[in-house]
């Protein structure tokens, strides 16, 4: 865990107690899009004209699971609040070692969280925009 995610050039583990969830580097992984293509339908020609040249990726919406966790429920709530704060900046880096790569995407909103009986782990689904995909280092 430690070392295995980075935000915003922080190491998630050790800063706020935050690893990834199911599917995490599958659903960064995910192709994005096309954006539509230039298309003229005339009256003058049956059909209509599709300009597939030059094909640009569009943004697109990912959603990442966190896991976050404490050895205590009031340093759980601490990583908690810390963790969130970052994400509610809005701009967030995120680094993955394993695929050396890291994406730069915007939050958009947290879409579900489940706490555990004990209040020291939860997840948290989390909606992103990444506005430009072929923008990764």
């Amino acid at each position: 865990m430690l070392g295995d995610l980075y935000i915003n050039s922080q190491d998630a583990w050790a800063t706020w107690k935050v690893a990834m969830g199911n599917g995490f580097i599958e659903n960064l992984l995910v192709p994005a899009g096309l954006k539509e293509f230039i298309e003229n339908e005339s009256r003058l020609e049956n059909g209509k004209r599709v300009i597939t040249t030059i094909p640009k990726v569009s943004s697109r919406d990912v959603t990442l699971t966190f896991n976050i966790h404490g050895d205590t429920t009031t340093e759980y709530l601490s990583n908690y609040a810390a963790f969130v704060a970052i994400l509610q900046a809005g701009t967030v880096k995120i680094r993955v070692p394993a695929i050396n790569m890291t994406f730069n995407l915007i939050y958009k909103k947290s879409s579900s969280f489940n706490i555990g009986r004990a209040r020291m782990d939860s997840s948290l689904a989390v909606k992103f925009e990444e506005p430009d995909p072929t923008n990764r280092i």
